[in-house]
């Protein structure tokens, strides 16, 4: 007996030590894919509590709607908002004037005409910028449209010098490292059109910068809510910030420095949860400024009607 097992054995020797290997595979890979969902369903959970603690919105509770319907025939989950919050939720009247035809052709080629003159400038006039006009301009970037009404922007205007001499060399330092290794070759070879280098003179030069933070959440009475949209709110304050500034004769450039937000929201001392979305250096052009022969698409190019 014992000759004819040793006898199988070395017959099959080969197929016994696949089947070993094959099941000490597969016995591996269940205790992988235990771990792997044990840890997903961990911060599924997690990710639903949190959530669910910061989003006072339907997307998280879809059951037990309590919807009612206004004189409109407008529909909205008052389950939402507290006695307080309702109380403030009334709509009121809207209009604006209704112009002529003619009138309003003429509008907005004027708005058209004067926006057009806006170009991105990089050399700058020390001339001092006066504080209540900057002021309008970012209220008139506060008026901006943002999501659920969170405005999720905070304009931070930096005069101070040694504060942006600091400013500029956090900027310098991360963009030498950006041309030099992290741009690829089509990347500079679009921006060799701008001429523009590591070396950003502009944030000293101009009378004064606008940091321009981002959002995702904010706070209220303690509790941690969602902004909403808040890249695309911010990216549409920043864009009227601009027509306001070109609209009183001021000129910047978008700068979006590369890996600087941290280090420049601590020199600044801002709260953590703001991050840095565009750099505006503001002021009047230099005596001697030039700015790229470039020209925009004409209305074909950039527009479809149906």
């Amino acid at each position: 007996m014992g000759g004819t097992v040793e006898t199988l054995f070395r017959e099959y020797k080969v197929y016994i030590k696949y089947v070993l290997l094959f099941s000490a595979a597969y016995l591996v890979k269940c205790v992988f894919e235990f771990l792997y969902n044990r840890s997903a369903a961990g911060q599924d959970t997690r990710q639903v509590e949190e959530t669910a603690d910061e989003a006072d919105s339907p997307l998280y509770e879809a059951s037990g709607k309590s919807v009612v319907e206004d004189s409109q025939g407008n529909y909205f989950y008052d389950k939402y908002l507290t006695d307080t919050e309702s109380e403030k939720n009334v709509h009121i009247p809207f209009s604006l004037p209704r112009f002529e035809p003619e009138e309003m052709k003429k509008r907005a080629r004027d708005f058209y005409e004067l926006v057009n003159k806006r170009r991105s400038c990089r050399f700058f006039s020390p001339d001092p910028v006066p504080r209540d006009v900057l002021e309008q301009c970012i209220l008139a970037a506060g008026t901006s449209p943002s999501g659920a009404h969170t405005e999720p922007w905070q304009f931070v205007v930096v005069y101070n010098k040694e504060d942006r001499l600091a400013i500029r060399e956090i900027v310098e330092d991360e963009e030498k490292v950006n041309y030099e290794r992290r741009m690829g070759k089509n990347w500079l070879q679009d921006l060799a059109k701008i001429k523009t280098t590591f070396v950003k003179e502009y944030i000293s030069d101009a009378d004064c910068i606008i940091l321009v933070f981002k959002s995702p959440f904010h706070y209220k009475n303690g509790v941690k809510h969602n902004n909403w949209y808040y890249e695309a709110s911010v990216s549409i304050s920043v864009g009227i910030l601009l027509c306001a500034l070109n609209n009183v004769g001021l000129v910047t450039v978008t700068s979006t420095p590369m890996n600087c937000g941290p280090a420049i929201r601590r020199l600044l001392g801002r709260p953590e949860h703001e991050k840095l979305a565009f750099l505006l250096p503001v002021g009047y052009p230099a005596n001697s400024a030039t700015v790229p022969d470039l020209h925009r698409k004409p209305l074909d190019k950039i527009c479809t009607f149906i």
